[in-house]
Parts: structure tokens; sequence; C-alpha cells
């Protein structure tokens, strides 16, 4: 099924994994802030909403997209930080900057990730226009600020000891 025919955020989180006792790290870019907005409120949520504590969920801005990789890296690093949700928003334009962005900021957070061995989700819309990228920040797509978060959580869930 197309993402045109649904919502994409119709995620379950397992009732099964304790969210109350782990700390999230939320990176938000600067950039497109409408989006990335929209996209914290729904990470937000999603979090609270399944149990964590506001105590528990720590926010950092960076001025854009491409500053997440660092971002997410400073927020790994941190002992007391479970997970790292990072979230941006690239709109495609008229030159490559789009594609030298995505590919760098997709394989910063993958590297962060695997350095610090915990989740660091990537919650970064990659739409052709506004209107594609507010579809999928609280629109008729749902939120994947949402998604990011129960991605969080269902990686916390799926650890190992």
């Amino acid at each position: 099924m197309s993402s045109a025919d649904k919502n994409l955020s119709d995620v379950k989180i397992s009732t099964s994994i304790d969210v109350s006792k782990f700390k999230f790290g939320i990176v938000v870019a600067e950039w497109n802030e409408q989006v990335t907005e929209s996209l914290y409120s729904g990470a937000y949520q999603t979090l609270t909403g399944a149990g964590a504590t506001r105590d528990n969920i720590e926010r950092i801005n960076v001025p854009g997209t491409f500053e997440l990789s660092i971002g997410g890296q400073w927020m790994a690093e941190r002992k007391d930080i479970d997970a790292v949700i990072c979230l941006g928003c690239v709109i495609q334009g008229e030159t490559r900057h789009f594609d030298f962005i995505c590919d760098a900021v997709a394989n910063g957070i993958t590297n962060v990730s695997l350095k610090y061995n915990k989740p660091v989700i990537f919650g970064v819309l990659t739409p052709d226009t506004m209107k594609q990228a507010l579809d999928r920040a609280g629109g008729k797509h749902g939120n994947k600020g949402d998604e990011a978060a129960a991605t969080a959580i269902k990686m916390l869930g799926v650890k190992p000891s």
C-alpha cells in the first residue's frame, strides 16, 4: 500500500516494555522549524504516552539537519541516555545539496548508533515539497516523530542485557 493511501504512523508499542526506566535524548534541527517542532511534539507525546516521565526526556536543538549527527553523538556519549531520537527535515531543492545532506546525516546517525551501541533513531523527513513534509509531520500521513519514538522504545525492548 502506498503512503498516499494510509496514515503511516499507526505503530504499536509492546506493553511489556517499562518505558519509565529509560532516559531519552531528542535532538531537533531548527531548520524547517514548522516541521521539526511537529515531529518533536509527536515524539514527546508518544514517549510520555508510553510511560516515559518528563524528567527522562531531554531535548537539544541544533541549527540544521546536518548537525543532527554531532548532536546525536553528544547525547549518545552520555551514560544516562538510553536512546537518542534525531529529528529533522531536508526538502528537495534545485541542486544536489539535498543528496549530500541526506547521505551524510543517514551515515552519521548510523555511525553514532554503532559507536555507542545504543539506539540513535533517524527521524528525518526527506520530502520533495513542504506539503509532503507537513503531511508526514502530523498531517494526513501521520507523524514521523511518533514513529521515531516508537522505534526507540522498541529497540530498547529488544536490546540484549
